[in-house]
């Protein structure tokens, strides 16, 4: 079991955010294929609905970001449905992406880490760790934002291609994209910048001398409380 957790980092919380986010996108990928991008993104909006509840029921809460991520779904999923323009549904991705990266490049420019202030008391880290785990994800949300205009805009709706024998129109190529590239690339990146934290990571060691301390104290004597933790350089 401790090979799975060094090879697998993701905790349940990250597991079910994960799913919630590409769990719609492989239901939309098959039923747009087989029924249409009507069809598909009414496909998207119910199992992103059922994604929420699912999080709520496994979590006990719905988390900060796949709640934001699944609202603004909902709300271009109906842009779509209301147009019968598919470019709603992808382009939320590029909107939400370079709004989240501005918004965390325009905190840290005002001396406020949006990542230290949500989850600063869970995990310990350096204000140079916080500080560069921001900036990183903030230009991953740039570069998929990229990525994901470049795909959008080359391949259009109308038409139909080939992709590895199998003919597709540009959403189902879109659709694969983000399953077949931006999934496994963002899981991987996350990853890699979990190990990478590990060494800004402040631990808090008890003070080992203090239930000693305080079973040989003498009746009669004062002694000051022992500090919680020592903040240590991480590993």
């Amino acid at each position: 079991m401790n090979w799975f957790k060094r090879a697998y980092p993701f905790n349940a919380e990250q597991t079910v955010n994960i799913l919630s986010e590409f769990g719609p996108l492989v239901t939309m990928f098959i039923v747009n294929a087989a029924y249409g991008i009507e069809t598909g993104t009414w496909a998207l909006m119910i199992s992103t609905a059922v994604a929420m509840v699912a999080m709520k029921v496994v979590l006990g809460r719905l988390p900060v970001f796949p709640i934001i991520a699944s609202s603004v779904t909902l709300v271009f999923g109906a842009l779509t449905l209301a147009t019968g323009n598919p470019m709603w549904v992808q382009v939320k991705v590029t909107i939400f992406n370079l709004m989240f990266a501005a918004f965390l490049f325009g905190g840290l420019f005002l001396g406020h880490n949006f990542f230290k202030y949500v989850f600063g008391g869970t995990f310990h880290y350096t204000k140079q760790g916080w500080d560069r785990f921001t900036v990183s994800f903030a230009c991953f949300f740039v570069l998929t934002a990229v990525m994901n205009e470049v795909v959008r805009l080359s391949f259009k709706d109308t038409q139909i291609y080939q992709v590895f024998g199998v003919d597709m129109n540009g959403v189902n190529v879109w659709i694969l994209f983000k399953i077949a590239i931006v999934m496994p690339v963002s899981a991987l990146y996350a990853w890699w910048l979990t190990k990478l934290m590990q060494k800004y990571r402040i631990s808090l060691e008890p003070a080992l001398s203090t239930s000693n301390y305080s079973a040989n104290a003498t009746e009669g004597k004062s002694s000051s409380a022992a500090p919680r933790g020592i903040p240590t350089g991480g590993v």
